[in-house]
């Protein structure tokens, strides 16, 4: 593998706590009232439509909650989405030392709607340390389709085998790693900065 001058990070379940998993519509369920069987399978039927861009968020609480009268608006429960998100610890230290070292290039390659993605983005200030986000709300594909790999090499200018890849899910990074990345499967802050140095990543 080449020198690593790229480092690409998943968002949800490595920076951030997922945005709005499994986990996050459970709790969602369970604090609106919802029949959670109804709810996961109307989410399972748009949740590509909407990680891609093609459902906006109106649209996807229409189609998933909102087809009936509910007790409760679509803002009340927009305001309880976006409430699931926070840091994960350690992480903005990690990501703020490898920003500062200016050694590498920082993205962040996640699927995630495009509002939720905007959100999070501005409300942690993750501009401080990510030069680029290639979310798939934005690119219209979604990992662990090729196409997403393909554009973030392709608009960076990187090769492959320059790029390191951090995820939770191994789905994600196996098929990075057919396209040539270098990858990391990440578990908590503390495995990943051990992982890091063994590939001579410098902080």
């Amino acid at each position: 593998m080449a020198e690593t001058t790229t480092l690409f990070f998943d968002v949800g379940g490595v920076v951030l706590t997922n945005g709005w998993d499994r986990d996050q519509r459970r709790a969602a369920a369970e604090r609106f009232e919802l029949d959670w069987e109804e709810f996961a399978d109307r989410h399972d039927l748009v949740a590509a439509q909407w990680e891609t861009g093609d459902l906006s968020l109106d649209a996807y609480l229409e189609r998933t909650v909102f087809h009936r009268d509910r007790p409760f608006d679509p803002q009340d429960l927009t305001e309880f989405m976006y409430a699931q998100s926070a840091p994960l610890p350690g992480m903005f230290d990690l990501l703020g030392e490898l920003a500062a070292s200016g050694r590498y290039y920082l993205a962040t390659l996640n699927n995630e709607s495009l509002e939720l993605n905007h959100y999070r983005v501005t409300t942690f200030g993750l501009r401080r340390f990510f030069q680029a986000f290639f979310s798939s709300g934005s690119l219209g594909v979604r990992k662990p389709d090729k196409a997403i790999y393909d554009i973030a090499l392709s608009v960076t200018m990187r090769s492959a085998t320059e790029c390191l890849f951090i995820d939770d899910r191994e789905l994600n990074l196996q098929c990075a790693a057919l396209e040539g990345m270098g990858t990391v499967l990440h578990e908590d802050v503390d495995q990943l900065r051990r992982s890091l140095a063994e590939l001579g990543i410098e902080l």
